[in-house]
C-alpha cells in the first residue's frame, strides 16, 4: 500500500490483513481464543531481555504506567456457513498479551529484529505482542464521519487524526489469564466474540460522548495493520442517529477526552484529505470503509 504520503511518513504505510466489504454482523464473526495464539518468545535472549529493560525505562518516566492484559491477534480463518445462501463468516484467532510486552516488542526501537521472514502473517509476527486494537467508522445522521485529533501529550502519533477506538479488554469479561480448566470453550469463545463488538461501542461512547443507544449494531469490516511496528487494528462501521452538531456538543462532555484534543464530523471528501495525517492502521481503516461503500453501491 505504498503512496506518496507513506513515503514521506513511514508511519502512514499499511497492509490490509482482512477485508469484509459487506460488513459482517456479530452472528458472522466468531473467535477462537486459545493459548496457541499467544506470542512466542524470541530465541535471541538479549533481544528478549530488552522487553523488560524498555518497560522499566517507561516506568521510570511514567510510574503510573500499567501493564493491562490485551487480546493478541494471532490470525484469522474464513469459512462459509452451510446454509442455502452460504454466508461468509470470519473466525478471529486470539491469544493473550499485555501492555508491557507491546511496549517492549512493537514499540521497541529494534522492533524489526523481532520479525520472522515469512509470507504467513502469523509466523512473520509470532514474536510480537500485537494486541488487537479496534476502530470505528461512525456515521452521523447527516452522513458525516467522526474523526478525532489525537492529543499532543500521547506517546504514539501525537496530533494525528484517528477514528474513535482503542482495545477490547479481556478483564471486561473476567479474563486475566488462560484457564486450562475452562469447562466450556464454546461459551468462552462466545464471550470473547461478544466483547469484540461491545468493546468498540464502549470506546466510541467514552471517546465521543454519544450514548450507546444512539448507535446501530456495529458491523465488522476488516483488519488493517500499520507497517511501522506491525500494529493490527480491527475496524467496525456503525451509524449514529444524532447529527454532527449534536455529536459535537456531546463530545465537549466526553469522559475520555484527554486522549484527543478535537473532534471533527467530516464528509467523505474531507476525510480523504485528512488521511495523510493518519497512522497507517487508521489509513487502512479508511480503505476498508471505502471498500464497504463501493460494495454497497454495486449491490
Amino acid at each position: 500500500m505504498a503512496s506518496a504520503a507513506a513515503a514521506a511518513d513511514p508511519g502512514a504505510a499499511y497492509k490490509l490483513l482482512l477485508s469484509c466489504p459487506a460488513g459482517l454482523p456479530r452472528s458472522r464473526v466468531s473467535v477462537k481464543f486459545d493459548q496457541s495464539f499467544d506470542r512466542i518468545p524470541h530465541p535471541d535472549a538479549a533481544l528478549e531481555e530488552s522487553i523488560s529493560v524498555i518497560w522499566n525505562q517507561r516506568l521510570k518516566q511514567n510510574p503510573s504506567s500499567y501493564s493491562g492484559t490485551k487480546f493478541r491477534y494471532g490470525g484469522h480463518a474464513v469459512h462459509y456457513k452451510d446454509e442455502p445462501n452460504k454466508e461468509y463468516c470470519v473466525s478471529l484467532h486470539l491469544g493473550l498479551t499485555d501492555y508491557s510486552t507491546f511496549v517492549g516488542t512493537n514499540l521497541n526501537p529494534l522492533w524489526e529484529k523481532f520479525l520472522v521472514p515469512s509470507e504467513d502473517d502469523s509466523v512473520h509476527c509470532q514474536h510480537m505482542s500485537n494486541p488487537l486494537g479496534n476502530g470505528a467508522i461512525v456515521q452521523t445522521s447527516d452522513e458525516k464521519i467522526i474523526v478525532l485529533q489525537r492529543s499532543y501529550n500521547v506517546g504514539e502519533f501525537p496530533g494525528y487524526f484517528v477514528f474513535p477506538g482503542g482495545h477490547s479488554e479481556p478483564q471486561e469479561i473476567g479474563i486475566l489469564a488462560h484457564q486450562t480448566d475452562e469447562k466450556d470453550l464454546a461459551v468462552l469463545n462466545e464471550r470473547v466474540s461478544q466483547e469484540m463488538f461491545d468493546g468498540i461501542i464502549r470506546e466510541v461512547v467514552e471517546e465521543t460522548g454519544v450514548p450507546s443507544n444512539s448507535l446501530t449494531e456495529p458491523v465488522f469490516i476488516g483488519i488493517s495493520r500499520r507497517e511501522m511496528n506491525v500494529r493490527p487494528t480491527a475496524f467496525f462501521f456503525t451509524k449514529c442517529n444524532i447529527d454532527s452538531g449534536g455529536v459535537h456538543e456531546l463530545y465537549s462532555r466526553a469522559q475520555d477526552g484527554f486522549e484527543s484534543t478535537k473532534m471533527y464530523a467530516v464528509s467523505e471528501e474531507e476525510l480523504l484529505g485528512m488521511t495523510d495525517r493518519m497512522p497507517g492502521c487508521h489509513r487502512g481503516g479508511f480503505a476498508l470503509y471505502e471498500m464497504m461503500k463501493t460494495a454497497a453501491k454495486k449491490s
